[in-house]
């Protein structure tokens, strides 16, 4: 394991050892998507009932959502799609985090990120927005959210960054025919993520490929379903019936793929990611 990713996973470790030493519970709340659409120009709203869960989760009437669009490349467009939704229409006070366009320091990153309820991460280049949340510090403030009980959340390469790895296109935003790469996440949860599983076909057998090398389970989203991660918990989130998780891994050879269907799909994290 590379020194940075070993270090990552030790300041993991301590903190959650500390938060058990002083009787506090460890474990966080993450609501990851597939993909979907939250109203851009041009595109439907896709994400609602999704989105209403993140809100409830804060447990507040009127939360504070960070959105952070480092992904995208702190798009334009983003900011007042994701007042309009999360603002007008799901009735919360919203900011936005610019690590692109904008260079804050770490303090100013701490009190926007810490001093919300929610914190959204838009889609786009996954492998080069974990650079950049590395080299501003924000990894480890997301971290300390995580433990102080903040919802984490977001969409496609806003979801992979929760996770140990994700399938990511980011090499597809230079060169469109490139194949899909392994990203590392925050790794908070020990999972591989697979965003868009329905609508982007190669994303099957890439999965499949990239899992025989992979130690682990596979958790893989189509566009309009979320999973949700909550004290030690998941559940499956729908914002369209047909829309499904799946959860895929290698044994003995084999290759096993298991759909987590129904309203009532939810248990135990650990016998989620058992083999």
């Amino acid at each position: 394991m590379p020194v940075r990713e070993r270090q990552e996973v030790q300041e993991v470790l301590r903190t959650i050892g500390a938060r058990f030493a002083r009787g506090g519970r460890a474990l966080g709340k993450i609501v990851a998507i597939g993909g979907g659409e939250i109203g851009r120009p041009g595109y439907p709203v896709e994400t609602t009932d999704i989105d209403k869960r993140i809100v409830e989760l804060t447990g507040k009437q009127r939360p504070r959502v960070l959105l952070i669009p480092t992904a995208s490349g702190d798009s334009d467009v983003y900011p007042p799609t994701f007042e309009k939704h999360f603002g007008g229409r799901l009735g919360c006070r919203t900011d936005t985090l610019y690590l692109v366009k904008r260079k804050p320091s770490l303090p100013e990153i701490e009190d926007k990120v810490l001093g919300s309820d929610a914190v959204y991460v838009g889609g786009g280049n996954t492998w080069r927005m974990m650079r950049i949340w590395r080299m501003r510090g924000l990894d480890t403030v997301l971290r300390e959210a995580y433990q102080r009980g903040t919802v984490l959340s977001g969409v496609s390469a806003g979801a992979m960054c929760w996770f140990r790895f994700g399938n990511s296109d980011s090499r597809r935003y230079s060169k469109t025919d490139a194949s899909l790469i392994r990203v590392t996440g925050l790794r908070l949860i020990d999972a591989t993520f697979c965003p868009h599983y329905d609508v982007e076909e190669d994303r099957k057998q890439d999965l499949r490929d990239m899992m025989r090398r992979t130690p682990g389970v596979a958790l893989a989203l189509d566009n309009c379903c979320a999973i949700e991660f909550v004290d030690g918990r998941y559940a499956v989130i729908r914002s369209r019936p047909d829309a499904n998780a799946y959860r895929l891994y290698w044994s003995r050879g084999v290759c096993h793929q298991e759909a987590l269907r129904g309203d009532a799909d939810s248990g135990p994290l650990q016998q989620l990611l058992s083999k």
